[in-house]
């Protein structure tokens, strides 16, 4: 009988931990090349947002996003719902919806055969037609590793896009998912998760953050993006230098998933969150412990929105988060810049 094929032993790394480490990307982002001036371009690679956004001229913008990577989960079908949800995001994210995708697949040929592949593409079809969309076409290459993703277009009224450097002092942050992901994902990857923490796992990876659609229409949201590879310390540490702020948070309010203390405890964690870590640790103040660091160094596959709202507006987004089945509450908030690092933890 043939042993079922685990995709993770096939991928030196998983999911969005597969990312390049922040500092090394900043790296080789510099360029020399002026770039091209566009006035219709509202959000670009300048600002390090979640997508590219333009202007048509009538009120509406197109958002543009690609996001893909190698396998997070065992199961090729869970991978590419898992991929196609993680590449939407960044549409949500905006504040806005998607409107087609294309699909990228890196495949190993000789190694993975061709029904597999099949599998993690209708995943992804299922992903999109949970969104409402069609998975229009794609690009396909024989690689060492596989790899799966989508290059996804969307709209969103011009007035409603939400950018990740557009939050205030006293703003409130609060965010849709519990961190740890990169951690039950390794532990997956070891042999050594329990099959109801591979169901968690996978569960919160497939759930939409459509939610972001909504939050593009609430005055109360001042800034928006969603916790993947750089970890919530990486994607806050973004915001707050968008901004020109910093943020003090507390620590036992972070939605955290239980398990994932024991896995760290078990000495169970992702080697990107060390790579994360070496790239903005010295700016976070207060993670003087191995689970404050890991947890908010830890890599995301899909993870959730992370919101900064404004405290007087909170109940209503707490109350709109109620709708999508999600107990929403408050970790913390920005403040004027500390003399001291950018993230105060507490």
């Amino acid at each position: 009988m043939n042993e079922p094929v685990r995709l993770t032993q096939f991928s030196h790394g998983a999911g969005c931990g597969c990312k390049i480490a922040p500092a090394v990307l900043e790296r080789i982002l510099k360029s020399g090349t002026p770039p091209i001036s566009d006035r219709n371009l509202l959000v670009g690679y300048g600002s390090r947002d979640d997508a590219a956004v333009y202007d048509l001229g009538n009120g509406r913008a197109l958002i543009s996003t690609t996001d893909f990577f190698s396998p997070i989960v065992d199961d090729a079908f869970d991978f590419g719902r898992v991929a196609a949800t993680n590449a939407l995001s960044d549409v949500y994210a905006m504040g806005g919806r998607p409107l087609l995708a294309v699909a990228i697949l890196g495949w190993p040929v000789e190694r993975l055969g061709p029904e597999v592949a099949q599998r993690v593409l209708e995943g992804g079809r299922r992903a999109c037609h949970d969104a409402g969309i069609t998975l229009a076409g794609g690009h396909s290459i024989d690689a060492p590793e596989p790899f799966f993703g989508l290059a996804v277009t969307g709209e969103v009224a011009v007035e409603h896009i939400k950018r990740n450097d557009t939050a205030n002092a006293g703003d409130l942050l609060f965010l849709t998912k519990p961190l740890g992901l990169g951690i039950l994902s390794t532990a997956q990857k070891r042999g050594v998760l329990e099959p109801s923490g591979t169901e968690l796992a996978t569960e919160l990876m497939c759930r939409s953050n459509v939610f972001g659609a909504d939050l593009g229409r609430m005055e109360g949201v001042s800034a928006l993006t969603d916790v993947t590879g750089f970890g919530l310390g990486g994607h806050l540490l973004e915001m707050c230098d968008g901004a020109g702020l910093g943020a003090e948070i507390v620590f036992d309010h972070v939605p955290i998933i239980p398990l994932a203390r024991d896995l760290i405890a078990q000495g169970c964690y992702p080697d990107g969150s060390f790579r994360n870590w070496k790239s903005y640790g010295a700016r976070i103040v207060g993670a003087d412990s191995m689970v404050r660091m890991l947890v908010m160094s830890d890599p995301q596959t899909s993870g959730g929105l992370l919101i900064a709202g404004r405290p007087d507006r909170s109940e209503e987004l707490v109350r709109s988060a109620r709708e999508f089945g999600m107990e929403l509450g408050s970790f913390g908030r920005f403040v004027q810049r500390p003399k001291s690092g950018t993230i105060i933890v507490s």
